[in-house]
């Protein structure tokens, strides 16, 4: 058997945890997190008269001033499955008596854990939603500054149609605003408590359990939801999920950067001198592209492992809710890693506007066939027209020679636009639909977006 140690997370944190979102999901982060559950708790109960302000307090100071040592509370999950057993045992040894006897009263383990989530959550939301704000306005930018530059649409890798770059990145900006607003939607209403003690029920807490959450909730900025979750998943699902779509949005961003930067393409660089490599002197690396694409690759399983919790058996589930907290440390360690790559890609993206233009020249007028059967449909119809466009770019692609040369030598092409109307049609700058207006929209809602916040 392999007894090496496994490699420490901070050998490839440079990929996967870049940003500030990988201090807030560690090991500390969430004894934190428990910890301040366990102090909220103490000042709820006494809140609304369960137990003494005197124990209130001492409980929160004990969980201020504890140092809790993760190595501890793995030693404690592997006994008890959870590490809030031997949380709990590190706190009562700070405490009085009276006060260990309100120490987590009325909550379970799995209370203690879900809440702990939904702030370890709620606290690794605030750099994560900074970067993916900072990525949008970057792409804002450059929609703006390049809204009318024509370049080579590409689809199945192949040039298809003109487009213009400001469009490219109007693209990029919708999908950044868009998964910022579901993850900030998350962040303020579906982040919520978890108080429900043994099954569900607060029988603990007798008649009061219902005005403890109440506070409990308040006190720690988390919603108060209508009942327990602990057996229904859908808040931690629903916000795997919306990681998983921003890492995907990311890495398009990332992927669309590494296919412009190739050099055949060269149509944008990362700003700086770009990523160096251990063998090739020449080459200028894509790198935070790369560290964009690597983490969204990394979370569509760990999403998938988030649903596959959701089924759990009865009021408490054995081994499904278990396998939520790490997973969804490592979403949000990953999220937040593509969110902080994309920010500094797009904030440094250098865009060369001649390359574009010559690879829209690049095929000598094929990459505006269609706009030449457009052009023709009115005078010849349109099964006229692509039969004779079609037939002209074989013809040009066989032969070597550009589409205006061969073109406006077909005797039905030559009749119905001349040679200056071949030329006209195959303009790129002048096939670009609605580009410009699309950019636009993309722009007024980006603002409408952050005038909101």
């Amino acid at each position: 058997m392999d007894r090496r140690p496994a490699l420490p997370p901070e050998l490839f944190s440079g990929l996967f945890g870049r940003g500030g979102v990988d201090a807030e999901v560690g090991d500390r982060a969430w004894a934190r997190a428990l910890l301040d559950f366990e102090a909220a708790l103490a000042a709820a109960l006494a809140e609304v008269g369960l137990a003494p302000a005197a124990v209130a307090g001492e409980i929160a100071s004990a969980c201020g001033e504890l140092e809790l040592d993760p190595a501890a509370l793995a030693s404690g999950s592997a006994v008890a499955g959870t590490p809030v057993p031997a949380m709990l045992a590190a706190l009562r040894e700070r405490l009085s008596p009276e006060a260990a006897a309100h120490l987590h009263r009325g909550a379970t383990s799995q209370d203690a854990v879900d809440t702990a989530a939904m702030l370890v959550a709620r606290r690794a939301l605030v750099p994560l939603l900074a970067d993916l704000d900072a990525a949008a306005a970057a792409a804002a930018a450059l929609a703006e500054r390049h809204r009318d530059v024509p370049q080579a649409g590409r689809t199945l890798l192949q040039q298809a149609l003109p487009v213009t770059f400001g469009l490219k990145a109007a693209g990029w900006l919708a999908g950044l605003d868009e998964a910022a607003a579901r993850l900030a939607e998350l962040r303020e209403r579906r982040l919520a408590l978890q108080l429900g003690g043994g099954a569900g029920t607060l029988a603990s807490l007798g008649a009061d359990g219902v005005d403890v959450a109440a506070a409990l909730a308040r006190r720690l900025g988390l919603a108060e939801p209508a009942l327990p979750w602990q057996a229904n998943r859908v808040r931690p699902a629903l916000l795997a999920g919306a990681l998983g779509v921003a890492a995907g949005v990311a890495g398009k961003v990332g992927t669309d950067v590494a296919l412009l930067a190739q050099t055949e393409v060269a149509e944008v660089a990362e700003g700086g001198s770009g990523g160096g490599s251990s063998t090739l002197p020449q080459k200028r690396n894509p790198v935070a592209a790369v560290a964009a694409v690597a983490c969204a690759k990394r979370t569509p399983g760990l999403v998938a492992t988030m649903l596959a919790a959701m089924p759990g058996e009865q009021e408490r589930a054995a081994g499904a809710w278990q396998a939520e907290a790490e997973t969804l440390s490592e979403l949000l360690r990953l999220t937040g890693s593509a969110a902080a790559a994309v920010r500094a890609l797009l904030e440094g993206l250098e865009v060369d506007r001649e390359r574009m233009r010559a690879n829209l020249e690049l095929t000598e007028g094929l990459l505006m066939a269609e706009a030449l059967t457009t052009a023709l449909t009115g005078e010849l119809g349109r099964a006229a027209a692509h039969e004779h466009v079609s037939a002209a770019s074989r013809r040009a692609l066989d032969e070597g020679r550009p589409l205006l040369e061969v073109a406006a030598a077909v005797p039905e092409i030559a009749a119905a636009l001349g040679e200056q109307g071949v030329a006209a049609a195959l303009d790129p700058g002048a096939y670009l639909g609605s580009a410009g207006e699309l950019v636009d929209r993309a722009l007024a809602a980006h603002r409408e977006r952050v005038g909101a916040r």
